[in-house]
């Protein structure tokens, strides 16, 4: 069956290539096939820490398990959470080497036993248990979606996890409603676009933002009041809204937890779901993890009680890999898809990078220089220079590589937030 979905798939690609005028990619990208093994390409990490641990290597192509479909992926999402990943900056961080990477986009090639609704050929988006960075991913089927004629494989990519996120903070947890307001860190990131259109769908929802100043030009027409992520935002907030915000969306944390809870208005709504403000390097840094907990405003649940506010967490993986709501995430990907076929929202996509570029791509994520969403382009040629420093070469030039590394990391300066 899987050889029969392989040579189906190939057919169907090449159509859709051929519709679109794009020519099949060449060079890099493809399986190759050593003796009765196929292979493919993947972003391997090697091991905790910098942007050195990182490196495309081949590694054997996987098939599909019972309940599971094979997809050829065309493209993949770039998350601030696998930073943390990579840094091993999360709890319970898995076994190295990995392949890192939670969504993508692609094309059905494979079904695996007890598989129905889809069939070889569909164009779909995936949540990936990590994994996703690679030609070939296997997951099972109630993570997989189906994606509009009309949505690229670039957009595809950018959607599962900066629109559910969104989606589910908004609605599910604080229930948003006409005429309230929201104050959304990081706006001009993926998360923080997808909410702030996500605001649009709804009347007379007042939308303030924090951002680089830089990105404020991009951003300013999606965010009712934007200001610099370096400001004192909780006075310029209160400047225009004495009471305060209805919901706080916060991925930094540390002492930005006690001044979102100080901005609630009664009975408002603040909910963490990051803490970008723990990556000050490239490396993890236990100084910046130690500094970020105790700035962390410890919430007394009498005062709260007293106040009539509300404070939550919201981790999408968790919800989808350990708490079993794929059914729940399913029914808010279909209303995302429906808003999406109305033209009411559009993922943001930053830039397209090559798998060989992932560090590139990492390095920008981290300098917080994107507006919107990185997507890994697999069939994507990377530049000599950066095709060079990331595809896997002789054992004795990544021990090189290691030691340049270490240098490279104490050379290199914190990001600017």
């Amino acid at each position: 069956m899987a050889k029969e979905g392989v040579e189906k798939a190939e057919e169907t690609e090449q159509m859709i290539e051929k519709e679109t005028g794009k020519e099949p990619a060449e060079g890099g990208g493809g399986s190759h096939r050593l003796g009765d093994t196929q292979e493919m390409r993947a972003v391997v990490l090697a091991g905790f820490g910098g942007l050195n641990k990182l490196r495309v290597s081949r590694k054997a192509m996987p098939e599909p398990q019972d309940g599971e479909l094979k997809i050829r992926v065309k493209a993949c999402g770039l998350n601030f959470i696998d930073l943390m990943v990579r840094q091993g900056n999360i709890d319970n961080p898995p076994k190295t080497p990995l392949v890192p990477g939670f969504e993508c986009s692609g094309i059905v090639e494979a079904l695996g036993d007890g598989v129905k609704g889809y069939e070889i050929g569909d164009r779909v988006m995936a949540f990936v248990n990590y994994n996703a960075w690679a030609e070939v991913v296997c997951t099972p089927v109630e993570f997989v979606y189906k994606i509009p004629d009309d949505m690229s494989f670039s957009e595809a990519a950018a959607f599962p996890m900066n629109f559910v996120t969104a989606y589910m903070m908004l609605f599910e947890v604080a229930n948003l409603r006409e005429g309230m307001s929201v104050l959304v860190h990081s706006a001009g990131g993926g998360v923080g676009q997808a909410v702030a259109q996500l605001c649009s769908t709804i009347p007379n929802v007042t939308v303030f933002g924090t951002a680089s100043t830089f990105k404020h030009e991009a951003i300013k027409d999606s965010v009712t009041h934007l200001f610099d992520r370096n400001a004192d935002y909780v006075q310029e907030v209160k400047r225009i809204s004495a009471e305060g915000v209805d919901i706080v969306l916060d991925c930094l944390c540390g002492d930005n937890t006690g001044k979102g809870l100080s901005l609630l208005k009664p009975l408002g709504t603040y909910i963490l779901y990051g803490s970008s403000n723990m990556v000050t390097g490239e490396t993890k840094s236990f100084f910046s993890f130690a500094k970020s907990w105790w700035q962390v405003e410890k919430v007394n649940p009498i005062k709260l009680y007293e106040e009539n506010k509300v404070i939550a967490g919201f981790s999408l993986l968790n919800l989808l890999f350990k708490q079993g709501r794929a059914g729940l995430i399913r029914g808010v990907v279909d209303k995302l898809l429906g808003l999406y076929t109305q033209k009411k929202i559009k993922p943001t996509v930053d830039s397209l990078w090559a798998l060989e570029e992932v560090k590139e791509a990492m390095q920008r994520i981290h300098d917080r220089g994107n507006i919107g969403k990185l997507v890994l382009d697999v069939e994507k040629t990377p530049t000599p220079l950066m095709a060079n420093d990331s595809t896997e070469t002789s054992e004795a030039g990544e021990e090189e590589e290691d030691h340049e590394g270490d240098s490279e990391n104490k050379e290199r300066m914190p990001f600017i937030q």
